[in-house]
């Protein structure tokens, strides 16, 4: 999960609800100061939304880019059906070929972070036409570290047998171990991410978990997809083992960018130096004739 540092909206941020041929999703939309380079998908992570992003929306937008991130079908302030099938992975990847085309700019540049990477994967699979670059932001193509692992199977554990306000707290105070002495959230962010938790489906949640858990090996599927890729994380990611990240981006021939002094969320904690770095790829990538073209 990343966790917004404030929630105030970008310049030229709608918050809005994109109406697709699966449904309407909940987004923010940030538009350029000037001339529209491209447009980008931004999807979020395990526990996350759309939120996870504000950092970075202005930087890139400044860039030249419209940026939209969105909430999941479940997620947040998207609404969500409680069945396991709406979950599946082929299911959550065509949601984004449909977001992708109700946005109506064309190809789009797709960024997934964390969880979010599994799905943008996918999607680029089901619909590569639809793309013009793949982004994996801390996210990898193998399987999460061990003690990930056993943090999600927890969690899974827990919402099968507790109240969803008792699990709340006791991720809350798990999460608090982490923290410097002496820093605290501000009441505000507190009552956001309450919200955001009680918000999202637990079969979402659940789905997701099932997802990660079961991640299989990526690599051959990336390296056939035929279109720009971009392995993204922090010095410090945690989440998916560094290693693995680095061969993959070796494997697959993707653009590789390690951010120093960065955890398992750049796009909170470094969101210039990412913005920096997304816009140079994402240039790159424009002036490679896109899949299916």
């Amino acid at each position: 999960m990343s966790k917004p540092r404030s929630l105030d909206l970008p310049p030229r941020t709608r918050a809005r609800r994109l109406t697709t041929a699966r449904g309407d999703f909940a987004v923010l939309d940030t538009e350029p100061p000037g001339a529209r380079r491209g447009t980008a998908l931004l999807l979020p992570g395990y526990t996350g939304s759309k939120e996870d992003f504000l950092a970075l929306l202005g930087p890139l937008s400044e860039a030249g880019y419209r940026v939209v991130a969105v909430d999941g079908r479940g997620q947040h302030e998207t609404p969500g059906p409680r069945g396991r099938a709406a979950y599946r992975r082929r299911a959550l990847a065509l949601d984004v070929v449909a977001q992708a085309a109700a946005l109506g700019d064309g190809p789009v540049h797709l960024l997934g972070h964390s969880f979010g990477g599994l799905v943008a994967r996918a999607a680029a699979s089901a619909a590569p036409a639809a793309f013009r670059s793949l982004t994996l932001l801390s996210s990898g193509p193998g399987r999460v570290a061990r003690p990930q692992r056993v943090r999600v199977l927890a969690l899974r554990g827990a919402l099968a047998l507790l109240p969803k306000e008792r699990v709340w707290r006791a991720t809350r105070w798990l999460d608090s171990r982490g923290e410097e002495p002496g820093v605290t959230d501000p009441p505000e962010l507190v009552a956001f991410l309450r919200r955001r938790w009680m918000h999202t489906r637990i079969a979402q949640l659940a789905g997701a978990g099932r997802l990660l858990l079961g991640n299989p090996d990526g690599t051959a599927e990336l390296s056939a997809l035929g279109m720009p890729l971009h392995i993204a994380y922090g010095a410090e990611e945690m989440v998916w083992p560094v290693p693995d990240l680095a061969a993959a981006a070796e494997a697959t021939g993707a653009e590789h960018t390690v951010v120093p002094g960065a955890g398992h969320s750049p796009n909170v904690s470094h969101p210039e130096e990412l913005a920096e770095r997304l816009a140079a790829f994402w240039a790159m990538a424009e002036r490679v004739v896109p899949v299916g073209s």
